[in-house]
């Protein structure tokens, strides 16, 4: 089957056609996807993501230059874009490891779960909703400014918000004096 016949039949959504496209690219693909992913399960992924950016992309394919390299192209902006999100994980974790410290993990250690889910119940709106799909439902700050009809930074401000909301209520929950260094300061919670 020719390559355009075989693109066709793909945009006309026949099975058997998208498999066949799949089969012929798949190990020079994964081969490309390897060369930027972290280890081979992330390779898989990319791999798949990227097909599937192929699949939903195919009736863009102007026939200008090779199919091969225009699914070359999609693989390695995939990789790229799967890189750069797992750049942004660490950072949060980074992020979320220096925000809390050994005294907050006390306070969340004697907390219950229903008192937990009250303080973030008890958080503004916004920052709950950001807080919750992004910590419970694992959504990223694009999907959340989708959602929500905001920008990614207004997420990132918001989850932010809402973990210095959380804390502050945590550790005067606990009557706990700790520092604040993310509004700048040496800043306390007052006793109480």
């Amino acid at each position: 089957m020719f390559e355009k016949e075989l693109i066709q039949k793909c945009i006309a959504q026949e099975r058997q056609a998208q498999e066949m496209l799949y089969r012929k690219y798949a190990d020079k693909m994964y081969n490309v996807c390897l060369a930027y992913a972290k280890d081979e399960d992330e390779a898989c992924d990319v791999l798949q993501e990227g097909f599937i950016k192929v699949f939903r992309s195919l009736a863009s394919y102007e026939s200008a230059g090779s199919f091969e390299g225009w699914v070359r192209r999609i693989m390695v902006n995939t990789a790229l874009a799967s890189f750069q999100k797992r750049q942004r994980e660490k950072e949060h974790l980074d992020t979320y490891h220096t925000f809390l410290d050994p005294v907050a993990d006390n306070v969340l250690d004697s907390l219950h779960a229903e008192e937990l889910i009250a303080m973030v119940n008890e958080l503004p709106a916004k920052a709950g909703m950001v807080l919750k799909l992004f910590a419970i439902e694992g959504y990223d700050h694009r999907e959340i400014a989708e959602l929500m009809g905001t920008s990614e930074g207004t997420s990132r401000s918001q989850l932010n918000r809402a973990r210095f909301l959380l804390r502050e209520s945590m550790t005067r929950r606990e009557g706990k004096m700790i520092p604040f260094p993310e509004r700048g300061g040496e800043g306390k919670v007052a006793e109480g």
